[in-house]
């Protein structure tokens, strides 16, 4: 792979939520909005599918990259596992 392909594609990290399927994750990412009236904080939460080539598993924290469209679905690959998840 040369140095093109290594930086394509939006980086993300986010929480592992559920590992149920075949080769997929579904990762939330939590962001914080300010309300522009009201000014209030609130949280926001997205699930993105993701392929778990790493075999990530419920509660890791990983790196997610963009990529093509994978399936119906995915649209993300596991880069790296940040924190493994201790039972």
């Amino acid at each position: 792979m040369n140095q093109n392909q290594i930086n394509k594609g939006k980086t993300f990290i986010g929480n592992v939520v559920s590992d149920k399927m075949i080769g997929t994750i579904v990762v939330a990412l939590e962001y914080q909005r300010r309300h522009p009236i009201y000014k209030k904080i609130t949280k926001k939460s997205k699930k993105l599918y993701a392929e778990n080539n790493l075999q990530a598993h419920l509660g890791d924290t990983v790196k997610l990259r963009e990529v093509r469209p994978l399936s119906k679905l995915k649209r993300f690959t596991t880069l790296e596992i940040i924190k493994k998840n201790t039972p």
